[in-house]
């Protein structure tokens, strides 16, 4: 049966935490602009209204560079289900006293809640992305997260509108409603985070170091351990600079270049949300199940391109004033604008959740949370720098808002290459991702099984060309292929396999040279604690059938004797890059192209209990009929 990432909504060991991380969420922004609706009905002066509008964000970030460090170290010791109760108690007290504020129309009473707001968000931040991969497998991680973002996204967004219509609807009323509705929100969210099922601890033993400045320094370098998990880190700091430039100009550009009224940016505001939710979601589907950072690029390049369009679709000042969304809409090139805010949202969602997903799947699990918490400290610099650029930009360099947006396209662009250069794996995956979804419509099943860490050798029948491009796309980790040395250096796809470190062979009567190097290779891999993926048969298969595993199997597992993961490939050789027809016919029927392809994998056996016919004959059970 298909599976749905929306089952998990249905489940206990997902959904009261979705719930939980949903209901935090909303009150946050009830609550912010809540206190904006508060200044508009104390009448205070334009000045004050800008006082607060530059010192709250300020007050809200402060505590994630105090204390993150602080934070992960205590979500990596507490049991995680235990961490979100206590958060979710101290926004009960922290919404207390701010309806205190509220009642008594205290300012500074309010501004001090809004720090202790900062405070449990920055002790929620480590364990709300560390629990995913607890309760949830791995092929589950992409769209669990895809929920989690688009939960969140929504969330924020229904949270403004309600926040800001409490006192346009309730008046004088205004202050009771919003102290009773984050009180009763936060009571809500500390309930339903007590149906969350048990997560244990990553480091129970762990020692807490209390002196937060070298702890930090600490912290940052452990996110840079791993080229891919870093640059994933610099991604997601990225998004939130991006986002934080975007939603922080909508509003004056739903005036000056949209010509709307205050409910346009809201709605502007709305379409990027929904836009976000909606490429949050179709991550899993395009992802097929897998952490793929092939989408990283495509998101990348496609919010750039997006933004570009937002500059030419109006560069200029708006032409009418005082519009309301439905005027808006009415417009010409309206609607224009408005695909554009909704794509580069989507495209956002493709960026960040793979991002997510990877960081989760790859940091050892006893640091995830230490690594979640130097991210956001990583996080918050870059949300503070995208303020004081934006404010810089525009009052000393004198740049239009449309102008704002056209170079956060450009620099946008060129962070992504240059963090597709320096880590050649994203690139690599997004090409790899691109060949097999236009080749072939593929389906994976059992590749969970694989290990997410440690050495591993994946065994395979070989029935084309573009075998190990199918089999990278399936597998969520990386994998060092060792692949005939004729096919390693077919132009084009030879830089694919260089990048992806593909191993090439020959045989011994071929190249005796190849050959020693690329045991000694494998070794070595095997050695570092990588996936090491061969095809015993030797060589493509020339009749549809699975031939006789060499005995080179046996000489890898002899000198290293690890996990070894069965896998077959099915429908290959109807398919396109087989040799069931001769080159020019195999180009010429194009029933061939888009085949439905299938891979599928047994869980891991012994590597010092087995043997090559031991293995060729699992293969041969997992492929069954399907050729």
């Amino acid at each position: 049966m298909a599976h749905n990432q929306f089952a998990l909504l249905t489940q206990r060991r997902f959904l009261p935490f979705f719930l939980t991380q949903a209901l935090g969420a909303f009150n946050d922004n009830v609550y912010r602009q809540a206190i904006i609706g508060l200044l508009f009905y104390l009448g205070v002066s334009d000045a004050q209204r800008t006082l607060y509008t530059n010192l709250a964000p300020a007050l809200f970030i402060l505590p994630y560079f105090l204390f993150s460090a602080t934070a992960g170290q205590i979500a990596e010791k507490l049991e995680k289900h235990t961490l979100i109760r206590i958060t979710t108690t101290m926004e009960i007290v922290i919404m207390s006293l701010a309806a205190i504020g509220f009642l008594t129309q205290n300012m500074a009473i309010l501004l001090v809640a809004l720090f202790g707001t900062g405070l449990q968000s920055t002790l929620f931040g480590p364990v709300k992305y560390s629990i995913l991969p607890s309760v949830l497998k791995p092929e589950e991680l992409t769209g669990g997260n895809g929920l989690v973002e688009m939960g969140t996204s929504i969330s924020i967004l229904v949270g403004m509108i309600f926040g800001g219509l409490i006192f346009k609807l309730a008046g004088d009323q205004g202050p009771v409603v919003a102290a009773s509705a984050i009180v009763l929100l936060a009571v809500t969210g500390n309930l339903v985070s007590r149906m969350i099922p048990r997560a244990d601890a990553g480091e129970p033993d762990l020692k807490i170091q209390w002196n937060p400045a070298p702890e930090s320094l600490r912290i940052l370098r452990m996110t840079r351990r791993q080229p891919a998990v870093r640059n994933s880190i610099l991604g997601v700091s990225w998004f939130w600079f991006v986002g934080t430039v975007l939603t922080s100009q909508l509003p004056t550009y739903a005036i000056a270049n949209l010509g709307g009224a205050e409910t346009l940016y809201i709605f502007a505001l709305a379409l990027f949300s929904v836009g976000t939710g909606v490429g949050s979601m179709l991550c899993e589907r395009l992802s097929a199940r897998t952490v793929e950072i092939g989408l990283v690029p495509l998101g990348a390049f496609g919010m750039s391109a997006f933004m570009v369009d937002l500059y030419f679709a109006r560069p200029g000042a708006a032409t009418a004033t005082g519009l309301e969304v439905a005027d808006f809409i009415a417009q010409t090139g309206a609607w224009r604008i408005m695909l554009d805010l909704v794509g580069i949202g989507v495209f956002a969602g493709f960026f960040v959740v793979p991002l997510f997903a990877l960081i989760q799947n790859r940091s050892p699990k006893n640091e995830l949370s230490r690594v979640i918490a130097g991210m956001n400290i990583q996080n918050a610099a870059f949300i503070v720098l995208a303020a004081v650029l934006g404010v810089v930009v525009q009052r000393f360099f004198h740049w239009t808002i449309p102008q704002v947006f056209l170079a956060l396209a450009i620099a946008n662009a060129l962070v992504a290459i240059y963090i597709f250069t320096i880590v050649p794996e994203f690139l690599m995956r997004f090409l790899s991702w691109v060949l097999v979804r236009t080749l072939y419509r593929l389906r994976v099943s059992g590749t969970e099984r694989i290990p997410d860490e440690g050495a591993g050798l994946i065994v395979c029948n070989h029935v084309s060309y573009m075998d190990a491009l199918i089999l990278s796309a399936s597998i969520p980790r990386p994998v060092r292929f060792v692949m005939y040395y004729k096919i390693f250096n077919i132009p084009v796809m030879s830089w694919i396999f260089r990048t992806a470190k593909a191993i090439p062979i020959a045989g011994a009567k071929e190249d005796p040279e190849v050959m020693r190097r690329a045991f000694a290779e494998i070794e070595a891999a095997l050695a570092d604690g990588q996936l090491v993926g061969i095809f015993p048969e030797g060589a493509l298969t020339k009749d549809g059938e699975i031939a006789t595993f060499k005995s080179g199997v046996e000489r890898i597992l002899a000198k290293n004797p690890v996990p070894v993961v069965p896998m077959a490939l099915r429908g290959m050789w109807s398919s396109m890059w087989s040799k069931r027809d001769g080159r020019l016919r195999r180009m010429r029927v194009p029933r061939r192209f888009r085949a439905r392809v299938e891979v599928v994998a047994d869980p891991p056996r012994d590597g010092a209990a087995v043997d090559a016919p031991a293995l060729e004959a699992q293969v041969r059970a997992l492929r069954g009929d399907c050729a």
